[in-house]
């Protein structure tokens, strides 16, 4: 005898009820909704009286009497009276191994005109981080094929690290050769306000065919409304957090945090927000932390997480570069002015540190990488003295020797887009840097 006892329960919480609220203002990002009772999250469709079509919105917040909506699409054609429909759900998105190898949008659409059917189900974007006593600890090295990164800022599986540059420095181009190098098994790309130009330079060149094999793609461009670039760093990272619920080991990477941060600081003005440090609102750092603190190892898996930050006007100092920095296990800080040496990558190993490194490598490594960084240290004290030909060899014998091995050690640290370095090769050539 089948139990009709589910069912009964379904029934007994179904609402026979329809909601159904009415537009009643609509300013700069922000709808204004009469009538509705549901919870900040919910998704909600605003329905075009003219065309019939629906619009996707998010319950953001209230006022007084009134339901805040953001769009997750255009508002061309709404207007006061047209009707809002609650969903009942929250934002989910469609994950499974048929994932690898394609691009989708910022609310995990296909973007490459094929139709897209996963076989994991869907996943909830808004999850919370590890429990911290849950997390396993960062002792395995994850090699990257970056000779400067695996030397002096070696990165263990599951760690944050920040890559801080101003714009055309070269950020893209490094993640580019992170994700073709690493040997982490999936990478989870999320390009989040990139021009729409760039997006298929970072596909076919940074990218190419065999990075784009073992990878998902993102892409929420600076176009897009600020809530779906938002939503498009969290779906990167749900779908980095299913293959790590499937014990991979993920590589996520996000270009960039600063125009998440932007996009976040134009939903908190739009619903009244104050703008506190150079017009960021409050809940841009209370954002930050609840998207970064989401990789790391887990039990099963792991997430290594790789975030890209455009620094406003160079300045190390700013407020998302700072705020960032401080979340992170490590950053990366790329200098425009060895990028205008031709120095690729332009990484500034004395201002970048990777705060697993001590944990992870040995003790001949470690010392091999201090060793160099003093000579860089004592070459830079002197290079104005240097340069000017006013430096006197036998004055300062740390000077002395990091002359002898400046043009060594900034080939070593020199690298080309295509060429690969494996881990030990690297160890290797540091070994013979000094014999």
């Amino acid at each position: 005898m089948i139990s009709l006892e589910p069912y009964q329960r379904l029934v007994a919480k179904t609402n026979p009820l329809r909601c159904v609220g009415r537009v009643t203002k609509v300013v700069g990002l922000t709808v204004e909704v009469a009538g509705l009772n549901v919870p900040v999250g919910e998704l909600c469709l605003i329905e075009n009286k003219g065309s019939g079509q629906v619009v996707q919105a998010e319950i953001k917040g209230f006022r007084d009497h009134t339901s805040l909506l953001m769009p997750l699409g255009e508002l061309e054609g709404i207007g006061p009276g047209c009707p809002v429909l609650p969903t009942g759900r929250y934002h989910t998105v469609a994950v499974g191994l048929e994932l690898l190898g394609r691009v989708v949008d910022g609310l995990g659409q296909p973007m490459d005109g094929r139709e897209l059917v996963t076989s994991g189900g869907n996943y909830p974007v808004d999850n919370h981080p590890p429990d911290p006593l849950a997390r396993q600890r960062i002792n395995t090295i994850l090699p990257t094929g970056v000779r400067a990164i695996d030397a002096f800022l070696t990165l263990g599986r599951g760690q944050r690290i920040g890559i801080f540059a101003g714009s055309g420095v070269g950020k893209s181009t490094l993640m580019g050769m992170i994700a073709r190098n690493s040997e982490a098994e999936i990478n989870v790309i999320g390009l989040i306000g990139e021009r729409g130009r760039e997006v298929l330079d970072f596909l076919e060149r940074d990218l190419g065919p065999a990075g784009l094999a073992r990878s998902v793609v993102v892409v929420a461009t600076s176009d897009q409304p600020a809530l779906v670039r938002i939503k498009g760093a969290f779906v990167a990272t749900a779908i980095a957090e299913y293959f790590r619920d499937q014990g991979r080991h993920v590589m996520l990477m996000m270009d960039s945090l600063t125009r998440f941060a932007m996009a976040q600081r134009e939903v908190g003005l739009a619903i009244g927000e104050p703008p506190t440090s150079r017009g960021y609102t409050p809940s841009v750092f209370a954002l930050l932390p609840r998207l970064l603190e989401r990789a790391g190892n887990t039990r099963t898996g792991s997430i290594t997480g790789l975030y890209a930050v455009l620094v406003d006007g160079d300045d190390l100092t700013e407020p998302i570069t700072d705020a960032v920095r401080a979340i992170v296990d490590g950053h990366i800080v790329l200098s425009r002015k060895l990028g205008d040496r031709n120095h690729y990558p332009a990484i500034d190993i004395l201002a970048s540190v990777s705060r697993l490194m001590p944990d992870i490598t040995s003790k001949e490594h470690q010392d091999l990488a201090a060793q160099v960084r003093d000579s860089l240290a004592a070459y830079q004290s002197a290079e104005d003295l240097i340069n000017i030909g006013a430096y006197q060899a036998g004055n300062n014998p740390r000077v002395d020797a990091a002359l002898k091995y400046y043009e060594p050690i900034m080939t070593f640290l020199k690298q080309d887009v295509e060429v690969y370095s494996s881990f030990a090769g690297t160890i290797g050539e540091l070994q013979k840097l000094f014999n």
